[in-house]
């Protein structure tokens, strides 16, 4: 609930159009083989949007092999959203 409140707060305080959340495929860092798998994280992120304008999510991550750098994502992010600012 605290990113979701996060989110709905910069969409009001920033007058943004849009938070996009992203799941992570496969982070660089660390292994993430006892964790939630990817898919499941964003079903529930989708879930947990559902009714609640102004969020999404993006499968940039998701839908991509191997591990999943910022610099890389927001590349994938400006081609999906040219008109739009990333920030």
């Amino acid at each position: 609930m605290g990113h979701l409140r996060v989110a709905e707060e910069a969409l009001r305080q920033f007058g943004l159009r849009e938070v996009v959340f992203i799941p992570t495929g496969q982070p660089p860092h660390r292994e993430v083989a006892d964790g939630v798998p990817g898919e499941l994280r964003y079903e529930m992120v989708k879930l947990a949007i559902s009714g609640r304008p102004g969020l999404s999510v993006s499968r940039a991550e998701l839908d991509r092999p191997g591990p999943a750098y910022t610099v890389d994502t927001i590349e994938i992010l400006k081609k999906e959203h040219p008109e739009g600012v990333v920030y």
